[in-house]
Formats: C-alpha cells, sequence, structure tokens
C-alpha cells in the first residue's frame, strides 16, 4: 500500500480531507442526521432508525467520535452520543469557505 503524503498539506487541508472522510458514508450522515433532529441518543436507538447491525452502528459512531464532531457520555451500561458543538461549527466554517470559494471565470469547456 502506498504512503500517504500527508505532510505536505496544510493542517486545514488536512482538516478538510479528514471531516470529508468522516462524513463519507452514508450510514455516518444519517447518524448526524439523527443526532441533529434528536439532539442525543444511545448507540441502540440508532440501531432502531438504520437498517445496519449493532457492531456496524458502533464501528460508524467510532469514526465520527475519532474526528470529534460526535461525543459520549458513558453512562454505563450505556454511551449517550451527541454532536460536538464546536467541531459542528468548524466543519461548517470550513466547507462553508470551501463552497463559497468562486470558480476561476476561464474553464475548459
Amino acid at each position: 500500500m502506498g504512503v500517504t503524503k500527508t505532510q505536505v498539506f496544510t493542517d486545514r487541508q488536512n482538516r478538510i480531507a479528514d471531516l470529508a472522510k468522516a462524513l463519507a458514508h452514508p450510514a455516518r450522515v444519517a447518524i448526524i442526521q439523527h443526532l441533529l433532529k434528536v439532539n442525543s441518543c444511545v448507540c441502540g436507538d440508532l440501531v432502531e432508525v438504520l437498517p445496519l447491525a449493532q457492531a456496524t452502528v458502533s464501528q460508524h459512531l467510532k469514526e465520527l467520535k475519532q474526528i470529534g464532531i460526535i461525543h459520549g457520555e458513558i453512562n454505563p451500561p450505556r454511551v449517550c452520543y451527541c454532536i460536538n458543538e464546536t467541531v459542528w461549527q468548524e466543519a461548517k466554517a470550513i466547507f462553508g469557505d470551501l463552497f463559497e470559494t468562486s470558480v476561476a471565470a476561464a474553464c475548459c469547456n
């Protein structure tokens, strides 16, 4: 497998890529949408609304938690997940800035 050369890119470019990668699966998008709607929930609740096994939902939650866009509060035997407001605002700003950039007038068409 090839080595990624993330070190040759800016911290911001790497952060955009990390956020995009974390959101690059429809299950993770569905989890984010659900958490935005209900504010917080436990993994078992997500299993009821998503057509996925509990282990698969847990893996997607792990990916979202690793990037920091969600966090979980442990209340044994459950973990209650919610959106991390700080990282959510960061992602909105990053993607907003990226998509608000105008396309150069001269194009190859």
